[in-house]
């Protein structure tokens, strides 16, 4: 036996090379397989994406798309993005195969994880954003009419229940962070409650809140003869720690427990009952001193040659020390730092080629004038043969983005960099 690690011993053998271990966090992202089907992306294809992923990140970055719609490119390569709205809008037949809740951060999640986070939801009063917590304690008569009245005439985004309830006495509208009214912090408690659900968005990417009834599956609430049993807490938190080792194939207990958002209290049990059930295998990666835990079902691919663009928000790379110890890549986002100390850019999106993030490229979406602007582009340590090959690579991937943006052409503001 290895010496104990984190309280858990590693059997001799259970060590993988750092090749080995990108190659196992790529593939179980679905980086490993033919990058677009043989004729048009259709839904089936995008549900494999979600069912392999379960939680994809939504952000309100729009520079060169909305970030959900990104992770199904980088996996299939051009689709028609209604497809997706579909199925978090829901079809013809008001199904949905993706939700939204606060899994990651704002997220779409697949109605099977609906509810295991029922943890969260009961939390809702202590653990949700400042400004909905106060409108449940300062304002309870009006988080209930908000409720009653998105229940009995939803969907609805948050303006039109505010107008709805504006001839009522009171509420007044009262801004804070973010310019939201009291309506919008209660429609928001309300959805982190899981009091009412989201029914989809509108063009302009609002919410439109709804009736859990209307957007969950029977089974999902309880209700009818194949109704699911609600989870306790630690089931909730097995389940969710599972999903994240299946979407990353291998993690260390900080990986695993970010996937979700989980705390190392909500985690740690989690884990050991996973080792336990032989579900999750502890096992030492190659240059670092972590315990990391490999999923069972996990491919480890003799080769890799993956090919893609990643958002800021696709979950291979939302855990930046992993992506350091598995790939030596430091990826931090810029969002928020002022222009003159960006090191990398605004939008940054890194390139997939191979086993490896070989670089990363600043983009916008210039729509009006009908380009894909790659406004700088940053190589890692390569050869000169290699990169060379790996610019062809993103030649054809930012082809490919800026047709499935309906934009014109690319074009590199500083050249391939080379």
């Amino acid at each position: 036996m290895r010496p104990i690690v984190e309280g858990v011993a590693v059997p001799t053998g259970n060590e993988l090379s750092q090749a080995e271990g990108r190659r196992i966090a790529l593939a179980a992202q679905g980086f490993s397989g033919r990058r677009t089907p043989s004729g048009p992306v259709r839904t089936s294809h995008l549900h494999q994406v979600a069912d392999r992923l379960g939680i994809i990140q939504i952000d309100s970055v729009n520079v060169l798309a909305r970030s959900h719609y990104l992770p199904f490119f980088s996996r299939l390569g051009p689709y028609d993005p209604s497809l997706l709205d579909a199925m978090r809008d829901g079809d013809r037949d008001g199904h949905r195969a993706l939700v939204e809740y606060w899994g990651h951060e704002a997220s779409l999640i697949t109605p099977r994880l609906w509810p295991y986070f029922g943890f969260r939801m009961r939390r809702a009063h202590q653990d949700s954003w400042g400004g909905m917590r106060r409108v449940a304690a300062e304002h309870p008569q009006l988080v209930e009419a908000v409720r009653r009245e998105i229940v009995t005439a939803g969907p609805m985004t948050a303006r039109e229940c505010e107008a709805a309830l504006a001839h009522e006495e009171g509420p007044r509208r009262q801004l804070w962070g973010w310019n939201w009214s009291l309506v919008k912090a209660a429609c928001e408690h309300l959805f982190w409650a899981g009091d009412v659900a989201s029914a989809g968005r509108t063009a302009q990417f609002e919410r439109r809140y709804a009736d859990p009834a209307v957007v969950l599956p029977p089974q999902v609430q309880g209700r009818g003869p194949r109704a699911d049993a609600a989870p306790s807490d630690q089931e909730s938190f097995v389940a969710l720690v599972e999903v994240a080792a299946q979407a990353h194939g291998l993690g260390t207990a900080r990986c695993l427990r970010d996937y979700a958002r989980l705390s190392s209290a909500q985690a740690g049990p989690a884990l050991a009952h996973l080792v336990d059930e032989g579900r999750l295998i502890p096992v030492r990666l190659e240059g670092d001193r972590s315990l990391w835990y490999l999923h069972r079902d996990a491919r480890v691919p003799a080769r890799m040659s993956a090919r893609a663009l990643l958002s800021p928000f696709d979950s291979l790379i939302w855990q930046r020390d992993r992506v350091e110890a598995l790939f030596g890549f430091h990826y931090r986002l810029e969002f928020y730092t002022p222009a003159a100390r960006r090191i990398h850019g605004y939008y940054v999106m890194p390139l997939v080629w191979g086993d490896r993030l070989v670089a990363r490229i600043d983009v916008k979406a210039d729509r009006a004038a009908g380009l894909l602007r790659v406004q700088s582009v940053m190589w890692e340590d390569l050869s000169t043969a290699r990169r060379t090959a790996a610019a062809q690579a993103l030649l054809t991937e930012t082809d490919m983005l800026a047709d499935f943006l309906g934009l014109d052409a690319t074009q590199f503001t500083t050249g391939l960099g080379l």
